[in-house]
């Protein structure tokens, strides 16, 4: 069973978490090609599609904890020092992305088409990436931590 769940889990990490890290890297610099473009209408086509991918896949993602969970029970390492590690991680990853990437993303779209981005866009923009490579950068300790094992009586 527990090779299941964890099948189960690193492919959700993969189908659901690589997605949210591709489209949510490539959201700040496809806004500054907005802001140096006169015509945003394709621009904030392609940023309301990243945008929307962010969304829907943070939503599947809620999947990768709970299987991680699940996983960690049925081999019983819980309490095991790198998977409390990892679950304190993937919860600032969640706020990350769920305080941070996301609302900011919401709010350069907005100002996008009313002008709004004007003068505090390149800022709002730099801060953005600036956000989604700590969301990012803690996805990868997450996923280095779970190969590795620091410390695990089951790992290398």
């Amino acid at each position: 069973m527990s090779a299941l769940l964890l099948s189960l889990h690193v492919v959700a990490a993969i189908v659901a978490i690589g997605p949210i890290c591709v489209a949510a890297s490539m959201f700040p610099a496809e806004a500054r090609r907005a802001l140096d473009q006169e015509d945003t209408g394709d621009a904030a086509s392609r940023l309301r599609v990243l945008a929307r991918i962010c969304r829907v896949y943070a939503a599947v993602g809620i999947a990768v904890p709970v299987l991680g969970l699940m996983t960690g029970s049925a081999m019983g390492v819980l309490t095991e020092v790198w998977v409390i590690v990892s679950v304190v991680l993937t919860l600032a990853a969640f706020v990350v992305l769920a305080a941070v990437v996301l609302p900011r993303q919401q709010a350069l779209l907005a100002g996008l088409g009313t002008g709004g981005l004007e003068g505090t866009g390149r800022r709002a923009v730099a801060r953005l990436g600036a956000a989604t490579g700590i969301f990012n950068l803690l996805w990868v300790t997450v996923t280095v931590l779970m190969i590795v094992r620091p410390g695990s009586t089951t790992g290398v």
